[in-house]
């Protein structure tokens, strides 16, 4: 399987799939309908919206609860690899009353006609395939970030989505903060002048995943076929499949994926470019130790957009040797600094916003904050 690309397989999954008229360039007839749109559709029984749940032994236990507590939504389904997080999870919902079925595999899930909308929150390299046979199936997606594993998926959600109708919501909870929402317009109303930069910190510990001498193996609860899906199936080397998949390139992003999605999301933001950046200059490694890891934990990105220049930066390791403590950028380690001749404005947070004058005085705040599902509901 290590010669069949996560490219290959998308193509082959798409044309076999219900509609195989998904873009000109991969060939085939539309042989099918496309679905109603949104509007068009029969509402839940009860006028319940049915959402179902996509790996949730980690964010997805935030999906459970977020969408939960969203008036009109029920939770009808949930779908894990791992059969003991699968039965525990659907255990603990008939213990609170709630009518729940359980999938192993997303395909049988997506086969239920009671499920309007599918949340996922797997790992990466699932997200674009899952979301597509989503909309491909009929139902609305909320997908985490990052939407894609890599800019070519991202595309195909995007060509799908439209193809067929659906709401494909991506998990970048700061474009619902009225605070920062305010913030982005005083903004662009230009009170602080021309922006001069946006710049982007992930300044977040992460220690040293080990290294192992040789493949380890699998817990037996897991289906590992179906949690590698359209990544390559190699032999698990390194000590902890969950999580960890995050600093390997075939599964994860790292930071500049996971943590940095949001920042960077907010600095285009901030810039008023919401497209690609035309160039960019990306320079890094894996330092400061030496284990089963490939992306970097150490990585500054450069996007030479048309309105000011978005630079993003990683910091994995410690402010100095035997410290806990992370450097901080203008008082954040996670955030958006976002410079311009008059001032600046730092955004540290998903729902708060400080504007400073050119002496560094605080001249205002936006604060405010919401519910990213009930946003999406």
């Amino acid at each position: 399987m290590k010669s069949f690309t996560r490219r290959s397989f998308l193509k082959t999954s798409l044309l076999s799939t219900a509609s195989v008229g998904l873009l000109p360039a991969l060939g085939g007839r539309q042989t099918v309908k496309a679905q109603a749109p949104a509007a068009e559709r029969v509402v839940g029984a009860n006028g319940d919206i049915r959402f179902a749940v996509v790996g949730f032994h980690g964010r997805g236990g935030d999906h459970i609860q977020g969408m939960r507590g969203v008036k009109g939504t029920r939770l009808v389904a949930l779908c894990d690899v791992d059969k003991n997080v699968l039965d525990g999870a659907v255990g603990k919902c008939q213990e609170r009353g709630e009518k729940v079925e359980g999938y192993t595999d997303v395909r049988k899930l997506l086969e239920n006609k009671n499920i309007d909308v599918v949340t996922f929150a797997t790992p990466n390299h699932w997200h674009s395939l899952g979301a597509i046979w989503a909309v491909q199936a009929g139902k609305d997606v909320y997908v985490e970030k990052p939407v894609s594993h890599n800019v070519w998926e991202g595309g195909q959600v995007v060509a799908a989505a439209r193809k067929h109708g659906r709401i494909v919501q991506a998990g970048t909870q700061s474009r619902s903060s009225p605070g920062l929402r305010e913030a982005i317009a005083w903004l662009h109303e230009g009170h602080l002048g021309k922006i001069i930069r946006a710049r982007g910190v992930c300044y977040k510990r992460r220690p040293s995943i080990g290294k192992v001498d040789g493949p380890q193996p699998v817990p037996a609860s897991i289906d590992y076929d179906l949690w590698c899906g359209p990544a390559p199936k190699e032999p698990l080397m390194r000590k902890h499949l969950h999580y960890d998949w995050h600093w390997v390139w075939p599964t994860g992003n790292g930071d500049l994926g996971n943590q940095g999605i949001h920042e960077m999301d907010v600095a285009r933001w901030a810039l008023g470019e919401p497209e690609l950046s035309p160039r960019v200059v990306s320079v890094g490694g894996r330092l400061g130790y030496v284990d089963d890891g490939t992306t970097p934990n150490t990585l500054i990105v450069f996007h030479d957009y048309k309105a000011a220049p978005l630079i993003f930066e990683v910091r994995g390791l410690p402010a100095s040797e035997g410290s806990g403590k992370m450097d901080r950028y203008r008082g954040a380690d996670i955030g958006v600094v976002v410079d311009c001749e008059g001032g600046s404005m730092v955004i540290p947070s998903y729902s708060r916003a400080l504007a400073y004058d050119k002496e560094g005085k605080e001249i205002k705040t936006f604060e405010g904050g919401a519910s990213h599902y009930e946003n999406f509901i």
